[in-house]
């Protein structure tokens, strides 16, 4: 369910003296994150001020940079590079992968979800099957003829170094344990549980301590980010309200599984108080992350769809006015993620992938 697209500009000082203008030139293009063509771009994109493709093959997605900005770690199930499912990879973030294949960094055992990188730039935190199967798990993708995610009870939260050693294990409950991220306070990390019996938000302690309920109402709550400052919680979720409604998800939950086709995007404190909800659009949104200022939320949606498709981005305040397309893309544009500084944006797309499903990673220089 991951890839992305990556912009970046150049900047040319001027200088009086032709040679050294030459040279500045020369070094600038070389470093230059922005080199890619911007014929990526749709017009209406506005926000977008140049961008580049990073993978060509695969499903490529959530890409999370490095607290120094200047790597991403992300999944892929590139059979190109061997993969049965999804494993983790590591790039730094001025590469390419059209034509060599990025170091995997975590075991190449089951399946792997959600890497996000600890405040050290050496480690970072991943969900991962394979302490339950080293095989790769299968991946149902219709229960009665609708769309469904398996939620694998195998999976629990691990730490690792980027050389793949895992060095710490920090969920061992009986369930699903995934979908980590973490704060940029650099205290606290984020993730989706079942020990409950249903799917609900927890956070904990860098070292895995401190386990603390966020949400409890029954549906699916994952997805969560962190404000800028720490202080708030962005998440999907799903909230069954009718019997038939409910009776359905306990059963497709109690096979591992979830309808991700009704979500709608809730807000809170970090505590999980003041719990908001956000989106009152229909259909899917989700893959929330905030924007830079800490007071508008980029996330994707096929609400304006009639038959599933397409997914575009979407801006909406935190007081959930003022929405606004982003992307307009023709399929599948979602996983948005905002560097620490604010200047570039990751995220996933179909586009630029020759007819193909496949989806890549871009990287897009920001404008406000």
């Amino acid at each position: 369910m991951r890839n992305f697209l990556a912009f970046i500009f150049i900047m040319i000082m001027v200088s009086c003296k032709t040679e050294t203008k030459k040279k500045v030139l020369k070094d600038e293009q070389a470093t230059s994150l922005m080199a890619g063509s911007d014929t990526l771009i749709y017009p209406e994109e506005k926000h977008f001020k140049s961008i580049r493709q990073i993978t060509f093959g695969g499903d490529n997605a959530e890409a999370y940079w490095s607290w120094d900005d200047k790597q991403m770690i992300f999944q892929s199930n590139n059979e190109a590079w061997g993969m049965e499912c999804d494993q983790m990879f590591l790039m730094r973030i001025e590469e390419n992968f059209k034509d060599k294949k990025p170091p995997m960094v975590s075991t190449g055992f089951g399946r792997t979800t959600c890497a996000y990188f600890l405040p050290d730039n050496k480690h970072y935190v991943y969900g991962s099957t394979h302490l339950v199967d080293k095989e790769c798990p299968e991946v149902p993708l219709r229960k009665n003829g609708n769309y469904v995610w398996p939620v694998y009870d195998s999976f629990d939260i691990f730490v690792a170094d980027l050389e793949g050693n895992i060095t710490a294990q920090l969920t061992n409950e009986k369930g699903y344990d995934a979908e980590a991220t973490v704060s940029p306070k650099g205290d606290k990390i984020v993730f989706t549980s079942d020990r409950s019996g249903d799917l609900e938000l927890y956070t904990m302690n860098l070292d895995g301590s401190d386990v603390l309920q966020i949400t409890d109402e029954l549906g699916y709550d994952g997805g969560a980010f962190f404000s800028p400052d720490g202080s708030k919680l962005i998440f999907r979720a799903s909230r069954p309200k009718t019997p038939e409604a409910i009776k359905k998800y306990k059963n497709l939950l109690a096979e591992g599984l979830v309808e991700p086709t009704e979500m709608e995007l809730f807000i809170c404190n970090a505590d999980g108080s003041d719990l908001k909800q956000l989106t009152f659009l229909g259909n899917a949104n989700w893959s929330p992350f905030f924007h830079p200022s800490g007071e508008k939320i980029l996330f994707s949606s096929n609400f304006e769809a009639e038959k599933g498709f397409p997914f575009n981005l979407y801006f909406i305040d935190i007081d959930g006015k003022n929405l606004e397309r982003v992307t307009h893309g023709e399929t599948f544009d979602a996983f948005p993620v905002f560097s620490n500084d604010g200047k570039y944006l990751a995220f996933s797309s179909n586009r630029n992938n020759g007819g193909t499903r496949d989806t890549n990673l871009f990287i897009a220089e920001w404008q406000d």
